[in-house]
């Protein structure tokens, strides 16, 4: 049986190479002949955000963005699906059994929320390449854990913060208080200490779990951030996704600092009007990660299990977008530098 199969599929694949002749690409204006189109590709890419979804101009954005260079480089087909405030774990898994039936084949499940939904899904679908974003589970054959060392980042653009602020008090806002947020406040907090032990750091979190809205509630940013504000702070990190745009416009009301987080939030155009209190951002590299997934099982070289994006394999960095701490730039560097030698060891928990 598995021998007919094999001969119907290379039947198949002729008559479809036949068929094809020399049609042009949509989209590309061109003859798929010409080398200037991207090869065509029978991976169908099927992607789950977390609560913000695309326009979040954060974390979701950086998903977006390198599932955007898939689509034009590999030549795929992409289906987005947006996660809702307050579901539940069912909704989850229904988004990516959705995903899965409707044939697409490689499933991007964006943020650690969705550990629960992989977990009981993907073992249904077997030939189904999963990833998740944030998440050393489920473990499964089918299954890309795509983890970050965000508290690397965070101890950057901590002494950043420690080197800006004139009061010697900054401050940090979580989304929601998670073991993956706390690792943000580890290692800003240990940043922040390096350059200044006698730094305080105001650490508040917007929501505790199941509550996830604390990652898309402006005013709840904003409402932290004036308190610390008023409390003394002059810098505010946060990662909060696109609570986080709160904070700028408080800092913007203030004439204070805002640090971003996951994209370079200084060059997006729908925050220009707060990017000039923007210093830094800690850059989580999603884009990619997401981007490196596809290709991955495009070239048939999917490889499942845990794979770490830190400051050595240039999955996180921090931004110099605005020139506002091209003072420290030297100095940000060298803490890069003794990070990624070991030298330096960011704790990744509170």
């Amino acid at each position: 049986m598995r021998g007919i199969r094999l001969a119907a599929g290379l039947l198949a694949l002729g008559l479809g190479l036949a068929a094809c002749g020399s049609e042009t690409t949509p989209g590309t204006g061109g003859d798929t002949t010409s080398g200037t189109a991207p090869k065509a590709s029978n991976v169908k890419v099927g992607l789950a955000y977390d609560i913000g979804g695309r326009g979040d101009q954060s974390f979701n954005d950086s998903a977006a963005r390198g599932l955007d260079k898939a689509k034009a480089e590999l030549g795929i087909e992409v289906k987005e699906l947006e996660a809702a405030a307050g579901e539940t774990d069912a909704q989850k898994e229904d988004r990516l059994i959705q995903l899965a039936e409707g044939g697409y084949n490689t499933i991007l499940a964006i943020g650690f929320a969705y550990e629960g939904a992989v977990k009981k899904v993907a073992p249904t679908f077997p030939e189904v390449k999963f990833a998740i974003i944030d998440s050393e589970a489920p473990e499964a054959a089918n299954v890309a854990n795509l983890v970050f060392a965000e508290h690397e980042g965070s101890f950057l653009v901590g002494a950043a913060a420690a080197m800006k602020s004139t009061t010697g008090k900054v401050g940090f806002i979580g989304g929601v208080n998670v073991p993956l947020i706390q690792k943000f406040e580890a290692g800003f907090t240990a940043g922040v200490k390096a350059v200044k032990p006698d730094a305080t750091v105001d650490a508040k979190y917007l929501t505790q779990p199941p509550d996830f809205t604390g990652f898309n509630d402006p005013a709840k940013g904003e409402t932290a951030a004036n308190g610390m504000f008023d409390a003394g702070v002059d810098v505010v990190y946060a990662a909060a996704g696109g609570s986080g745009n709160g904070a700028f416009k408080a800092a913007k009301a203030k004439g204070k600092l805002g640090i971003g987080v996951d994209s370079d939030q200084y060059n997006l155009p729908s925050l220009a009007d707060v990017k000039d209190v923007i210093i830094t951002s800690m850059v989580k590299q999603v884009d990619v990660a997401v981007f490196d997934f596809v290709k991955s099982v495009n070239d048939n070289a999917f490889k499942s299990g845990k794979k770490v994006y830190d400051l050595k394999a240039g999955g996180i960095d921090y931004s110099t977008s605005g020139g506002k701490v091209d003072d420290i730039k030297a100095k940000l560097d060298e803490y890069k530098q003794k990070i990624i030698s070991g030298e330096i060891k960011v704790p990744a928990t509170k």
